[in-house]
């Protein structure tokens, strides 16, 4: 055997040693929870795995997808976002009140019913002004991000009541002689065969992960979020970046908003409540650290079905909506010390390898 192929059989021995059991289950736990929780409730009842009630599913899961994929930018950066849920509500509700009561220009006394992508579009931009404004709360104002944003969940979803004046707008169909029709297709149109709520997702995810993987903001968050000192001294523009990944998750947070809204016909400003708490439980149990620094999108992805198909089969079961408050809960709770037990590992193990290379 030559030198080189017993460097490099050498070389694959040590690399399966290094892969336990142990490891395997903590790397791979999102992966495999999915696995069990499709088949158990497979097992369970017959009507779980039909085509259609994945069609159902997935289109629940899009809609948390969408959410964490924001969240998963604010977390790589160590920080957090208690508003997203309180902007969702906030998007149904803007979308309602545009579409149902118009708007009145100032000097002329005239209503204007904008059209369904004016409506979209001014949306996506409340959204992004509600992430600007926690950026500005977190980098001018060194106001602590969880603050930041609890301060910005009460403001939001009080808006959004002021709006709505506490009520729901039903019926979003619009007024073909006002031109405002088609808000429908938003939520329940379809292109080959799938809900326009999940092809949403899937883009998100794509020009997510291209920013993340391809693009210097990519690698500027993953260092602001692995050494923020270390970053700045790097000369990457902290600021600029934090006000970023605010923006965006504020913009998926409104998309989610008129997703929902358009699914339902309806845009009530109790939506979206306790939706920030599914976000980050996507984004962690897919593998990202709350400390900032770790984490990508196909994890967030399987995070998300984690939960999405986990509590529609608490559903479909019958389960109570008190166990599965419980149950959702406990699956966190597992793994978040899950995540903290292979921290830990690794970082016995590199010490471990730095005291034999002193000796």
């Amino acid at each position: 055997m030559t030198r080189s192929a017993e460097t490099e059989t050498k070389g694959l021995a040590g690399r399966f040693q290094g892969l336990s059991l142990s490891k395997i289950l903590l790397e791979g736990r999102a992966f495999i929870a999915f696995l069990a929780i499709v088949a158990v409730f497979t097992w369970l009842s017959p009507n779980y795995l039909t085509l259609d009630n994945l069609v159902v599913m997935s289109r629940h899961v899009a809609l948390n997808a969408l959410l964490a994929l924001g969240m998963l930018l604010v977390i790589l950066k160590g920080g957090i976002d208690l508003s997203v849920g309180s902007t969702v509500g906030l998007g149904g509700v803007l979308a309602g009140f545009m579409l149902m009561q118009g708007v009145t220009v100032p000097g002329i006394d005239k209503v204007l019913y904008p059209k369904v992508w004016v409506v979209v579009v001014v949306t996506l931009l409340a959204g992004a002004f509600i992430g600007l404004i926690n950026g500005i709360l977190v980098t001018r104002f060194n106001v602590a991000p969880f603050i930041a944003t609890l301060g910005m969940l009460y403001v939001v979803r009080g808006v959004a009541l002021l709006i709505a004046h506490g009520e729901t707008y039903p019926d979003l169909q619009g007024k073909a002689v006002l031109g405002n029709t088609g808000f429908n297709v938003v939520g329940l149109g379809k292109f080959l065969g799938l809900p326009t709520g999940i092809w949403v997702m899937i883009v998100v995810a794509i020009a997510i992960s291209f920013l993340l993987r391809k693009t210097v903001f990519g690698r500027w968050l993953y260092a602001l979020g692995g050494n923020e000192r270390a970053a700045e001294l790097s000369g990457v523009p902290i600021h600029r970046v934090k006000r970023w990944v605010y923006v965006i998750s504020g913009v998926c947070a409104a998309a989610t908003g008129l997703i929902i809204a358009s699914e339902l016909t309806a845009g009530a400003p109790q939506t979206g409540q306790s939706f920030e708490l599914n976000a980050i439980a996507a984004v962690v149990i897919g593998g990202a650290a709350l400390s900032g620094g770790r984490g990508n999108v196909r994890g967030t992805l399987l995070g998300a079905f984690v939960i999405g198909f986990l509590s529609d089969g608490l559903v479909i079961v019958g389960v109570s909506d008190f166990w599965q408050m419980v149950i959702m809960g406990s699956v966190i709770i597992f793994a978040v010390a899950l995540d903290e037990s292979q921290q830990k590992a690794k970082k016995k193990n590199s010490s471990k390898s730095l005291g034999k290379v002193k000796k």
